[in-house]
């Protein structure tokens, strides 16, 4: 069966996605403090990046990571959302969706500054 909410299609799909993400982004600004956190330092590091790079490559390497990150951040908040929506039990596949999501954004903020290292010292 069909999600009912699956119906609009064309430009009314479009604004209706477009909607529902911006709704996604205020949410995760007002509730999340991790990614309060991270949407300031993309703040700072993204002007940063489109300076400090040399050539489009760069400057996407440098932004491109930065914004990894809120994404990453922003799947890690879906999932503890929706564990924390099914049961607030402790459970050892809660704690381990969750584990995992904490370590998704890990390896992100490793990668990003992976990527600034290699293209602002190479």
């Amino acid at each position: 069966m069909e999600s009912p909410h699956k119906g609009a299609t064309g430009l009314k799909r479009l604004v209706n996605a477009t909607r529902y993400s911006f709704s996604g982004l205020a949410a995760a600004a007002r509730h999340e403090d991790a990614f309060r956190q991270e949407l300031l330092l993309a703040a700072v590091l993204v002007p940063l990046g489109l300076w400090l790079g040399e050539g489009g490559v760069e400057r996407a390497l440098l932004v491109g990571s930065v914004l990894m990150i809120l994404v990453v951040e922003l799947l890690n908040s879906a999932v503890e959302a929706t564990v924390d929506r099914v049961s607030l039990d402790d459970h050892n596949l809660a704690k381990r969706a969750k584990d995992l999501g904490s370590a998704a954004v890990m390896v992100a903020l490793a990668c990003t500054a992976a990527v600034w290292l290699l293209v602002l010292l190479a």
